[in-house]
């Protein structure tokens, strides 16, 4: 009688990988110019969501008319752009796009409520006053992170790292926006659930559909998705299927809700101080510290993803705090020229490396291109962002699943049969969605966040930081994986593994992925 095989043997067993398998394209590999520019071509179409919906949202609050708010979203496209080409020449060199981030609404609102300026009563005049200080506080506040990341102090706390700490902040930089999903889908339904099963459909179950060796559907599934739905949801609009519906139902659904082509300029190049001499408050910029700080944190979850989506190594610390300045400076730019936010990675653009599996550099930089391109010639990109955001909701439910389960990867290099990393990713990861869930369901009862005392900036900074999921991750993950027991464990963290990637010279390939270009690491050292 044959032995029974032992339990252990019967267990499939899958080692550790640096990196994830299945990618055509790396970080510095690239399709054939065509592909790579309808690829480009796909990641500027879904920037577009945040870069409407956040002028949306704030513009309107600050006094400014349709007119301004197609400006403001034509000057977030463009400095996103430029950020863009910055971030993956000179500064990670990984394929993110720079976006607007949502970390810079909490302290943005509190400019908008100050009692000074509301009491200007032309809401054209108010809403100038209020781009300016928005500007002036967004100028201070971005020396926050040119200081830590020229200086090399976020690599050194970056040290502190370690993969299990890392698992809860770079999950919760995608589920932390599931408020951004299906909640958002729930305003029209008729548009955002045929979106959803039609995106799953063409990019999961159709994705092996080729055409000359090209895997269409996987590729192209985003783009044609939207196509698709946005035909649909302009026959329901001319049909006049809403137009008796309740006005939010006509705001999420209708194709011409925004008047943004009407009200965008043929031609428009944003330029710095285009809307006045920016205007400097000591308060408003320390709640934009805040959130520039918060951005910080947001970015290096996003990073470590992009790292993994892109099979790239994780970047070292020199490579991360480089990253973060330049960030400092797309901030800084942020200020000058007047978007109205703070500049993040764009999340969504990280999942969509992934639902592609083309982690290039270069489509990313085409993107930036289409980013800056449209952006000047405003009736064509004015008439890509009138796209309903259900549909963008729609994508997000699956791309910042994807990134969170980025996160999630890393426990592959720890020990998960240890109570003690039991311990800390549960606990980091509650904390990290439910603190923040206080904070948002406080604030939209009480029109004003849980910290509610006489010092504006002080209540500016508490609210924004605990309103971010990864912020508040990575401080409960950080604290107690380098606190409870941590000089036995080690092994349990990942450190072994870790250690490697800690520096530029620890890993080979570091510098195949991570060296600036036009030679200029002969000029910038990497430590």
């Amino acid at each position: 009688m044959a032995e029974a095989p032992k339990v252990e043997e019967a267990i499939s067993h899958h080692e550790p990988m640096d990196q994830l398998q299945g990618f055509e394209y790396c970080i510095d590999s690239n399709p054939s110019w065509g592909e790579a520019i309808a690829l480009g071509f796909q990641h500027y179409i879904l920037a577009l969501g945040t870069a409407v919906m956040i002028p949306t949202l704030l513009v309107p609050a600050m006094g400014g008319s349709d007119g301004d708010k197609v400006r403001v979203f034509q000057t977030l496209l463009f400095v996103g752009g430029i950020n863009t080409l910055i971030q993956t020449l000179f500064g990670t060199r990984l394929p993110t796009v720079m976006g607007g981030s949502y970390a810079f609404v909490v302290p943005i609102m509190s400019i908008i409520n100050d009692s000074n300026l509301r009491q200007i009563v032309d809401p054209q005049q108010r809403f100038l006053a209020t781009m300016r200080a928005i500007q002036g506080a967004m100028i201070v506040a971005s020396s926050i992170q040119i200081i830590l990341g020229y200086s090399q102090l976020w690599g050194i706390c970056s040290r502190f790292f370690s993969p299990l700490g890392m698992v809860p902040v770079i999950s919760l930089v995608g589920f932390g926006l599931f408020d951004k999903g299906f909640p958002l889908i729930g305003g029209c339904v008729e548009i955002g659930v045929p979106m959803l099963i039609l995106f799953v459909g063409l990019s999961q179950y159709l994705k092996n559909l080729q055409a000359r060796h090209l895997p269409i559907m996987e590729r192209f599934s985003l783009i044609l998705s939207i196509a698709i739905i946005w035909a649909y949801a302009q026959l329901l609009t001319a049909s006049g299927a809403y137009k008796h519906r309740p006005h939010l139902t006509q705001v999420h659904c209708r194709t011409d809700m925004e008047n943004l082509i009407s009200a965008a300029p043929w031609i428009k190049i944003p330029y710095p101080l285009q809307w006045g001499a920016p205007t400097f408050d000591a308060g408003h910029a320390f709640g934009m510290m805040a959130a520039v700080f918060v951005s910080l944190i947001e970015s290096t979850g996003a990073y470590k993803a992009a790292s993994r989506l892109a099979s790239a190594t994780p970047p070292p610390a020199y490579v991360l705090s480089r990253g973060i300045g330049w960030q400092g400076i797309g901030i800084l730019l942020d200020g000058l020229f007047g978007t109205g936010t703070g500049s993040t990675v764009s999340i969504e653009n990280v999942g969509l490396l992934g639902a592609t599996r083309v982690g290039s550099r270069r489509v990313i930089q085409i993107a930036a291109g289409f980013m800056i391109f449209f952006s000047i010639l405003g009736k064509f990109g004015a008439l890509f962002a009138s796209i309903p955001f259900t549909i963008f909701a729609a994508i997000y439910c699956v791309l910042f699943g994807l990134v969170a389960s980025v996160g999630l990867s890393f426990l592959q290099f720890t020990n998960m049969n240890s109570m003690r990393n039991l311990f800390i990713v549960g606990v980091s990861l509650f904390l990290g969605l439910s603190v923040p869930e206080y904070f948002r369901e406080f604030t939209a009862q009480a029109n004003h966040g849980p910290s509610h005392t006489g010092a504006g900036w002080f209540n500016d900074i508490i609210n924004t930081i605990f309103s971010s999921s990864p912020t508040v991750a990575l401080m409960v993950a950080v604290f107690l994986d380098n606190t409870l027991d941590y000089k036995d464990a080690a092994r349990d963290r990942g450190m072994p593994w870790w250690v490697k990637f800690r520096t530029f010279k620890g890993d080979s390939r570091n510098e195949e992925f991570y060296t600036l270009p036009f030679n200029l690491n002969r000029f910038f050292p990497p430590a």
